[in-house]
């Protein structure tokens, strides 16, 4: 039994702001959130503003075992069930996929760590919660009631766009009639800033801290890493309609696959990207043509996007769909860059608004309508694409309902 899988509420917080509108305006007055933190004038990044929990929570005991990550996803997650207009009891039996990222904020969690020895008196009994990937998950359970079938997700950068995935295909077989899915991360902590400066995939320079990010340009040096999270209430559409939920978009296909190759470099060839993309279109049951615009994992790596913009114009042959790259805006959220980038997206749509790849001066491929003059512009359909270390690829096709 194949079922339609409709978007009926969802909440993002990035640097751009943290709802609709404040998004769009960011958009329209070109206004980001890019600079040097404290602790390193080597590299840069995009942090959220003026978040707290408690903002979206209300005071609660667990808080404390949610480490920065865990937080974003907990509170866009609440956002968004408060946003979709269902009682506590009709979530009773939804399901709950989260992507997450680890804990890499080592020196702020332990600073006194001393020849492997980190206990002592000042050492909360639990904890390991701010280290296990399910805490969100737990937390989110307990605070919404959901109850049904979950899943956590560890894909590296495509982990909550899977999440997203996994959540739409137990819809669509009839397995859930509801599911909750998104995800949340941070790694803007010295541990965090360290762990992708060893791995010479950081933008390291002098430039003004909002000329860092440079998707498909020529003359990008490395990514620049962001915060953030989205979830996402994700139901069967006549259901939805039943209920009279107001509808975002309507999640049409899903695609991954796995590089067997590297650690971190994509594999040369593209095959296996290639693969989750048209696995996505295909369930989809559209052509490359049919699409409107690709949401880019676009990192601004000189590896991701040179082999991202080979695959684009592999299998849009013949095709001029819009390409963004919204990291250029938000920088890289890494395990939730997936949900934020498809709320994005989305709103994008809602808007009529296409926002342009900041600082693309000189394109690494011309066969590619790379957006560049962003501003207003129709479009129904999205593929957005995420790739991350370990060679996890995914893709989701959405379209405005």
């Amino acid at each position: 039994m194949k079922r339609r899988v409709v978007i009926t509420a969802m909440n993002i917080l990035s640097s751009l702001g943290h709802d609709h509108g404040e998004i769009v305006r960011s958009f329209k007055e070109r206004k980001v959130n890019f600079e040097r933190p404290a602790f390193d004038d080597e590299v840069v990044t995009s942090s959220v503003r003026e978040f707290s929990i408690r903002d979206y929570t209300g005071p609660f005991k667990e808080g404390r075992y949610l480490n920065r990550g865990s937080q974003f996803a907990v509170a866009s997650a609440i956002a968004a069930i408060k946003n979709s207009g269902c009682k506590k009891d009709d979530l009773v039996e939804a399901g709950l996929f989260v992507g997450a990222g680890p804990n890499l904020n080592i020196g702020g969690e332990f600073p006194d760590v001393r020849g492997g020895e980190i206990d002592r008196e000042d050492l909360q009994a639990l904890w390991i919660l701010r280290f296990l990937p399910n805490t969100a998950a737990s937390v989110i359970a307990k605070l919404s009631g959901i109850h049904g079938e979950n899943l956590t997700v560890c894909t590296a950068c495509s982990a909550s766009l899977q999440a997203i995935g996994e959540a739409f295909r137990k819809i669509k077989t009839g397995y859930l009639d509801r599911a909750l899915a998104g995800g949340g991360d941070s790694r803007l902590s010295p541990g965090g800033i360290l762990a992708y400066k060893k791995a010479s995939a950081l933008y390291k320079g002098d430039s003004e801290p909002d000329k860092a990010s440079r998707p498909f340009d020529c003359s990008r040096k490395g990514f620049v890493p962001g915060e953030g999270g989205a979830f996402f209430l994700l139901e069967e559409f006549e259901k939805a309609k039943k209920r009279g939920a107001q509808i975002y978009g309507e999640i049409c296909g899903y695609g991954s696959s796995m590089d067997a190759s590297t650690m971190t470099a994509p594999e040369s060839t593209g095959k296996w990207r290639r693969l989750a993309v048209l696995s996505a279109l295909q369930e989809a049951e559209m052509s490359p043509s049919q699409i409107d615009v690709i949401s880019t994992h676009g990192t601004g790596t000189l590896l991701n996007d040179e082999g991202e913009a080979n695959l684009i114009d592999n299998i849009y042959i013949g095709c001029q769909p819009q390409v963004i790259a919204l990291k250029s805006w938000i920088g890289h959220a890494a395990s939730a860059c997936g949900a934020m980038e498809l709320a994005i997206s989305l709103i994008c749509m809602q808007e009529n608004y296409v926002p342009e790849i900041r600082n693309l001066r000189d394109p690494c491929s011309e066969k590619i309508d790379f957006v560049r003059n962003g501003g207003t512009s129709a479009f129904e359909t999205c593929v957005v694409e995420n790739f991350g270390f370990g060679g996890q690829n995914s893709a989701l096709v959405v379209r405005q309902q």
